[in-house]
Parts: structure tokens; C-alpha cells; sequence
């Protein structure tokens, strides 16, 4: 696995990461994000359907959390999650938790941490998560950590001793990695701990780096966990102390605004788990990331997100709506507003939900609890985003990463559309 840098602007990275997989055949392009699934699928879609979709990352993320509870099953099986779940032929990368559930803290030690399945809590020590990877069969993941330090209120002598048991960890299953024989072609990324200490994330990320990992994982940088500026101030940082040549995945940050920040200070992968949370609210990704400067040709290209039928910007609706949970990127299908609305989603979006269905069918699926609605939805929302990273590197490519930011964030001067 190699990363090819092809230029570094204002800190966003842009390039390709080559060399992928057993085979070594596979690519992605970065600034990107990962496929998120659980339990190996992406939620709402079979993969006959999830594959009509373009441009889908050649990497796959799978998780622990998902399988600790059944990998004797895959043990026995021998073949790994790649075959046992029927996947296309895709990269497949393991991370420890699913970003998408929240897990209740105060449950690792010095020698375990802990995963939670659907019969409650499972407690890990290195080699049975190091066995798990290995029933799994990934072509990359990340090490044992504990990443419980995200927390507000967390002590600076908590997050020492974080960054350490993490540095132990890793040096364990370096050791274990080197002796099993399924997971001899497989990268393992180190974990770079620390929360919002910046002492201790400089000295993790050093560390780390000291050691044969193929790629950074920066943990403890999730969505509910700090201030923007100060997460931009610390990644920044930490990307700093990282050699140049190996990619830097984040976890837990899948917001446009948050993920075009956390850009800027030189991180090259995400998660894809943000369009599954919009298709649980019930809402569609509705934000504008056209940057084509002529009106007349925006349309002929392929489609990506073009003014919302001259509509007020979605922060604006959703802020009406008095729903704290709202992000502001996104539409609530569910609000009386679209019952008769016979718009699609978004247009100008080339998803096969925009084209054949419009907003008050979606309407309708979602009050009456028809299935169809979380997969119109799905399909959609992952287009839509899966569009955004495209942009972004077309933006950065381009040198106009900032009308890309006006874009997306609203903030053109006296332009809201």
C-alpha cells in the first residue's frame, strides 16, 4: 500500500492510494471516504442494489463490534467476511467500533477493552481481538486502543494513561500480527489517542510513528465530542508529526463542514456512516456542492447537486422545524410540508431515487413505515455524498477549494443559494 500525493494545497492532501487489497489491484482516491456497512452490508441495501450506484470507494469498512460475538462461526468457516458475506470484489477495512452507535464508557482496563453486540457487552484482550482479525480476513485494520477519552471532563492523567495502554497494545499486536498466518498481506494502521490534550496527541502520534504501521487512525475527534476549532487546532497538529507518505483515516466525523475541515488540516479518509444517520432520521442530503461558475453548463455535466428548485437553503427550513437532532444539510421527509410536494429529492440528482420518485411518495413510504422509503432514502443520501467527496477533489485539484466552501456551507456574500 502506497500513497501517491499529486499536490498539497493549503493542507488538503490530494492523491491516490495504491496498491490495495491481496491482489494489489485496487485504488482510492483521497481525500475519500471508506463504504460503511454493518455486519458487512451497507444498511437498507442489498449489494445487487447498492452496486447500481457509481463511483462506489473500493474500500469496505467492516467492524469488531459487529462480529466478536459470532467469530467462531467465521473461524470455522475459514474463508473470512469477504466471501461469508457475498461482498463484490472490494478492499475490506476493520475498524474496532461502529461509529454510529454510541457506547457507554468506563469498560477498559489495562489488558482488555470492550465491544458491544447484540447480546450486550463483549470484553477483548489483545489476542482475542487479534483472533477476530484474524476470522475476518481484512486487508487492513486498525489496533486494539482505548479511545474512551472524548469524553467531557476527562483528566489529563486519564488521557496518559490512555495514550499508553494504546502504545501497548499496539506493540502487541504487532507482535501477534507478525505469527498469523491470515493476516500476513494485511496493513495494520496504529491508533493515535489523546483527546483534547495536545501534549499527549503529539506524543501518541510521535510514537505511533515510530513503529511499522502501514496508516494513522486519530481517534477521539467524534462529532459530539468538541469544538470544531479546537478538533481543526489538534488534528492539524497531530497530521503534522505523521510521515507524509502514509494516509491518516479519522473516525467518528462524517459532516460536510466537519469533514472539509478536518481536510484542511491534512486527513485523507473517512467513514461513511453520515448518510446512514441522515436515512434513520428520516431526512434526505439536500446541501449545494456545485461549483460550476456557468449557469448554462452546470446541467450538461454529470449531474451533481444544483439549487434546490429555488427554494430556501436547507439549514434554513430545518431550523423551522424545531428538531434539535436536525442537521443543517439535510431535508426532514417526514414533515407534513412534502405530502404534496411532487419535486424529487433534490434537482438535478442523477440518483435512482431523484429520477423516478419525488418528494411526497418518500413522504408517504416514511409515515406509513413502508421499508421502500429507508432505501429511496439510502440510495440517495449515499449519491449525494459519495458526489461531495468527488467534488471536494475536483475543488482542491482545481485551486477552488474556497468557492467549494462557500458552496457547502452557505456562506457566499449575499448569496444563499
Amino acid at each position: 500500500m502506497r500513497l501517491e500525493l499529486s499536490r498539497v494545497v493549503q493542507g488538503c492532501r490530494l492523491g491516490v492510494l495504491t496498491g490495495l487489497g491481496k491482489s494489489g489491484q485496487h485504488s482510492l482516491e483521497v481525500p475519500g471516504c471508506l463504504l460503511y456497512t454493518r455486519c458487512a452490508t451497507v444498511p437498507h441495501l442489498t449489494q445487487d442494489t447498492l452496486h447500481t450506484l457509481r463511483d462506489l470507494p473500493s474500500v469496505t469498512q467492516v467492524s469488531v463490534d459487529s462480529f466478536a460475538e459470532h467469530h467462531e462461526v467465521l473461524e470455522e468457516f475459514k474463508e473470512g467476511v469477504r466471501k461469508f458475506a457475498g461482498l463484490h470484489d472490494t478492499v475490506l477495512f476493520c475498524s474496532l467500533h461502529d461509529s454510529a452507535n454510541t457506547n457507554p464508557a468506563g469498560h477498559v482496563t489495562n489488558k482488555t477493552v470492550s465491544v458491544w453486540g447484540s447480546g450486550g457487552r463483549i470484553e477483548l484482550t489483545v489476542a482475542r481481538f487479534m483472533a477476530i482479525q484474524a476470522a475476518i480476513q481484512p486487508d487492513c485494520y486498525q489496533s486494539m486502543a482505548d479511545g474512551e477519552t472524548w469524553q467531557a471532563g476527562v483528566s489529563r492523567k486519564r488521557v496518559r494513561k490512555a495514550v499508553d495502554r494504546t502504545l501497548a497494545h499496539l506493540d502487541e499486536c504487532l507482535v501477534l500480527h507478525q505469527k498469523t498466518q491470515e493476516l500476513k498481506q494485511a496493513e495494520i494502521f496504529g491508533v493515535v489517542e489523546g483527546g483534547d490534550i495536545m501534549e499527549e496527541r503529539l506524543r501518541s502520534a510521535r510514537e505511533t510513528a515510530k513503529r511499522p504501521v502501514g496508516g494513522f487512525v486519530l481517534d477521539g475527534f467524534h462529532s459530539a465530542a468538541m469544538d470544531q476549532d479546537v478538533r481543526a487546532q489538534l488534528v492539524k497538529a497531530t497530521s503534522a508529526e505523521l510521515p507524509q507518505e502514509k494516509p491518516r483515516l479519522v473516525l467518528g466525523v462524517g459532516r460536510p463542514d466537519e469533514v472539509i475541515s478536518c481536510v484542511e488540516a491534512g486527513v485523507d479518509l473517512f467513514e461513511s456512516f453520515f448518510p446512514f444517520q441522515v436515512t434513520e432520521r428520516g431526512c434526505a442530503l439536500s446541501f449545494n456542492y456545485s461549483i460550476d461558475p456557468d449557469p448554462e453548463t452546470a446541467g450538461t455535466s454529470t449531474p451533481t447537486v444544483l439549487e434546490i428548485n429555488g427554494e430556501m437553503p436547507a439549514d434554513k427550513k430545518l431550523n423551522s422545524n424545531g428538531d434539535e437532532n436536525m442537521m443543517p444539510f439535510e431535508m426532514n421527509l417526514r414533515d407534513k410540508r412534502y405530502q404534496d410536494d411532487f419535486c424529487p429529492l433534490v434537482e438535478g440528482c442523477g440518483c435512482y431515487c431523484c429520477k423516478k420518485h419525488m418528494r411526497a411518495y418518500v413522504h408517504h413510504l416514511l409515515v406509513t413505515n413502508e421499508l421502500l422509503g429507508s432505501v429511496l432514502l439510502m440510495l440517495h443520501n449515499m449519491t449525494h455524498y459519495l458526489g461531495f467527496f468527488k467534488a471536494l477533489r475536483e475543488a482542491i485539484a482545481s485551486d477552488r477549494l474556497q468557492d467549494f466552501k462557500n458552496r457547502v456551507l452557505h456562506c457566499r456574500e449575499g448569496d444563499l443559494k
